[in-house]
C-alpha cells in the first residue's frame, strides 16, 4: 500500500548484545547475519530485514523448543518480545525462547500494512540465525493492536505457526474501531456541543488534540446537569466505554445508572491524557496508514444501533430521568449524518486491518472485563466472526475481572501460554480454557494474583455492517456472504446468538 503524509522515521532496537558482537555482520532480507546458526543462550540478540524492520530475540539456556513470537501493541516502531518485563523473565525461566519485531519503521504507528509479514519475515530470520534448531512449536502472542496481529496471524499461519494468544486486542478490527468511535464523538458534537466539530481528516495531532478538547469541554458541561449525563449515556454507548470506574474495584451496577454514567465519564475523559485524546490522536495515525478517512456516518439508523447494545436499557433510564424525548434526539443524530469514506482508504483498511474469522491454527484470547481502550466487547464480535467462518472449535476466550487495558499480571499471561500450548501439544481444549482452569494454573506459577472470571461480554456496539451503510465501492470478496460493491462484515443479528455458547459453554453473558 502506497503511504503518505509521513517521512522515514529512524529507529534503533533495544538491545542487549548484538549479532555484530558475536562476531558476525547485520544482513539483508530473511536472515540477520551472515553466522553460523545459533546464537549463545541467554544473550538478546537483534538484526534488520531489508525494509528497516528491526527485530529482537533471545533463548534461554534450557530451551523447551518452543519460541513465542510478540507483536507489540500500538505506539512506537520499536522491536519489543514480550509484554512487560516480568513476563519476559517468567517465560524465560520456563524455557521459551521470545522474539518480535518492530514492524517497518516506514509505516504510521498503525502498522497493521506490514506488521503481518514483519513478523513472519523476523520470525524466518530468528530461526535461521539464532536459534540452535528449528522450534518444535511457534506460538504467536500479541498485545491491543499487536493481539489483532496475532489474530491475522492465526489465519495465515499454517506452517509457520502452530497456535495464537491474543490479550486485550482489537479484534473487532479496524473498521469497526473506526465506527464506534466516530458514532459516540459525533453524538456528543450534535447533542451537546458544535455540529461543526471536525471528527476526521485531521492531518496531524495538533488539529485531533483539538477536536478531544472541544469534546472534553462539551461532555465537561453536559455532566453538570441530568439532561447532559443522559446524552452523554447516550454517546458514551455509541464508544462502548466501560462502566467500571478507574478509582472502583468493581464495574457499577446496573441498578444504578448513574453510576454507570459516572463511571463511564471518569473512564473517557479523566486524565491528563485521556482516553478522548488518545482515540483522536489514534485516528491520525489510521488515516496515515491508509491515505485518508476511511471512517464514515452517513447511513447509520442511530435508533437501530442502541436497540442492539447492551448500554439501552442505562440510557433509556436516564433519559426517563431527565425527562428527555429519546427517540427525539435518535432520530436526530440519524438526520444529520454528512462523514463519509474514502473509498480507496476503506478497501485499505479493510484489507490490513479485519480479520476474516478463518483460522488456521488455534487461538485463545485474554481480555480484561474493564477494558478503557479497546472494549470487551470486541471478543463478542470476534467470536462471530469466527464461527460464522467456521472456525469457532479453534476459539477460546478467557475473561479477567481487572480495570485498565492489558492489565494481566505476569501469572495470568503464562497461564495462557500454557493453555494454548496444552491445545497445540493434545490437539484438544478439554477444560483448559475455562476460567477455573486458567486462574488454577495461574496462581500455581506464583507470579501473584489471577482474577479469572465466568464472564461473556454483551454485543459491541456500532459494529458494521450493523445498520450502517456506506457508498457502495468496490472491494474484493472477504468473507462469507459478501457481495462485490458492498461492505464485507457480520450479520446484523444482535441477540447473542449461538457462537459464544458454542465456545464458552455456561458462562453468562454480561453487558
Amino acid at each position: 500500500m502506497r503511504m503518505r503524509w509521513k517521512s522515514r522515521k529512524t529507529l534503533t532496537a533495544t538491545t542487549a548484545v548484538t549479532l555484530i558482537a558475536a562476531g558476525a555482520a547485520l544482513a539483508g532480507p530473511g536472515r540477520a547475519a551472515e553466522a553460523a546458526p545459533g546464537a549463545a543462550p541467554g544473550t538478546q540478540v537483534s538484526g534488520t530485514l531489508a525494509d528497516g524492520t528491526t527485530w529482537i530475540a533471545e533463548y534461554p539456556q534450557a530451551w523447551n523448543g518452543t519460541l513465542l513470537l510478540y507483536s507489540h501493541g500500538f505506539g512506537p516502531l520499536t522491536a519489543a518480545d514480550a509484554p512487560d518485563p516480568a513476563t519476559k523473565a517468567a517465560l524465560l525461566a520456563d524455557g521459551y525462547a521470545l522474539a518480535g519485531s518492530s514492524y517497518d519503521p516506514n509505516n504510521s504507528d498503525w502498522a497493521l500494512d506490514t506488521a503481518v509479514s514483519d513478523q513472519f519475515n523476523s520470525l524466518a530470520a530468528v530461526e535461521s540465525t539464532v536459534l540452535p534448531s528449528r522450534p518444535a512449536h511457534v506460538i504467536a502472542v500479541g498485545t491491543s493492536m499487536g493481539g489483532l496481529v496475532s489474530a491475522l496471524e492465526a489465519q495465515q499461519g499454517a506452517g509457520r505457526i502452530n497456535g495464537a494468544l491474543t490479550t486485550c486486542g482489537i479484534v473487532g478490527g479496524g473498521v469497526n474501531l473506526n465506527e464506534y468511535q466516530i458514532d459516540g464523538e459525533y453524538a456528543i458534537a450534535q447533542l451537546l456541543g458544535n455540529p461543526g466539530t471536525q471528527l476526521v481528516g485531521f492531518g496531524n495531532a495538533t488539529t485531533a488534540l483539538g477536536t478531544a478538547a472541544a469534546l472534553t469541554a462539551d461532555a465537561g458541561a453536559a455532566q453538570a446537569t441530568a439532561a447532559g449525563q443522559a446524552r452523554l449515556a447516550l454517546a458514551m454507548a455509541f464508544l462502548n466505554v466501560t462502566p467500571w470506574d478507574p478509582a472502583a474495584t468493581a464495574p457499577a451496577p446496573a441498578s444504578d445508572p448513574a453510576a454507570q454514567e459516572k463511571a463511564e465519564y471518569d473512564t473517557l475523559f479523566g486524565g491528563s491524557f485521556s482516553i478522548m485524546d488518545f482515540i483522536e490522536l489514534g485516528r491520525v495515525s489510521v488515516d496515515q496508514a491508509d491515505g485518508g478517512n476511511a471512517t464514515w456516518d452517513v447511513g447509520t439508523n442511530f435508533a437501530r444501533v442502541l436497540a442492539h447494545s447492551p448500554y439501552k436499557t442505562q440510557v433509556a433510564a436516564l433519559y426517563r430521568k431527565a425527562g428527555l424525548n429519546l427517540h427525539a434526539d435518535l432520530a436526530t443524530l440519524t438526520s444529520h449524518t454528512s462523514i463519509t469514506a474514502d473509498p480507496a482508504a476503506l478497501r485499505s483498511l479493510y484489507q490490513t486491518s479485519v480479520p476474516t474469522g478463518r483460522l488456521e491454527v488455534p487461538e485463545l484470547d485474554l481480555h480484561t472485563i474493564g477494558d478503557n481502550l479497546v472494549p470487551v466487547q470486541n471478543e463478542n464480535n470476534y467470536a462471530r466472526l469466527v464461527e460464522r467462518a467456521g472456525s469457532g472449535s479453534l476459539l477460546r476466550q478467557a475473561f479477567t475481572e481487572s480495570y485498565g487495558h492489558c492489565n494481566f499480571s505476569s501469572a495470568e499471561l503464562v497461564a495462557g501460554v500454557e493453555a494454548i500450548m496444552h491445545r497445540v501439544t493434545s490437539g484438544q481444549w478439554g477444560n483448559v480454557a475455562t476460567a477455573a482452569s486458567l486462574e488454577q494454573a495461574a496462581e500455581a506459577t506464583g507470579l501473584g494474583q489471577a482474577h479469572f472470571a465466568n464472564y461473556y461480554p454483551g454485543p459491541l456496539t456500532g459494529a458494521v455492517p450493523s445498520f450502517k451503510t456506506a457508498r457502495r465501492i468496490s472491494l474484493p470478496r472477504r468473507g462469507p456472504g459478501v457481495a462485490p460493491g458492498k461492505l464485507p462484515g457480520l450479520s446484523a443479528r444482535r441477540d447473542g446468538g449461538s457462537c459464544h455458547r458454542a465456545l464458552n459453554p455456561g458462562r453468562r453473558l454480561l453487558g
